[in-house]
């Protein structure tokens, strides 16, 4: 059985919501989640993960959440290397360019993303909560 931790941070529940579905999938596929918000993540536990999925929505200037998530993302990306990643998270403007620029992060840390970051315009649709079901999926 994998173990996998959704780690997330959320400001107006969206990227809650992308996350809950991300852990229900994964789960539904047998694998053992810690479904768990930024503050509640232990930076140094990523090697007891098999993956991880890392949510977070688009701010400012199309940028991670930077008082929390983006400080501890800046943590764990060195431990990335050869881990299995998936992101996910809500944006209210712009075209997605604060996920292409966390992906591309993530390749250049050579961790190993499932598939494309999976972005929810708000509140997540039944579109966005079927990917982010695929992404929980992939995960497990």
């Amino acid at each position: 059985m994998s173990k996998i931790a959704v780690v997330y941070w959320s400001g107006t529940g969206n990227t809650e919501k992308m996350a809950q579905a991300v852990a229900d999938a994964a789960s539904a596929k047998g694998a053992d989640v810690d479904l768990l918000t930024v503050d509640a993540f232990d930076t140094g536990a990523v090697s007891a993960y098999d993956a991880i999925a890392f949510g977070c929505p688009a701010m400012g200037a199309e940028v991670l959440e930077e008082s929390e998530f983006e400080p501890m993302f800046a943590a764990v990306e060195g431990s990335l290397g050869g881990k299995t990643i998936g992101l996910f998270g809500s944006y209210g403007w712009g075209d997605g360019e604060w996920m292409r620029s966390w992906e591309d992060r993530c390749r250049a840390a050579n961790a190993v993303l499932v598939m494309d970051g999976v972005m929810a315009n708000n509140e997540p649709d039944d579109e966005a909560l079927a990917a982010c079901a695929s992404l929980g999926e992939a995960l497990a």
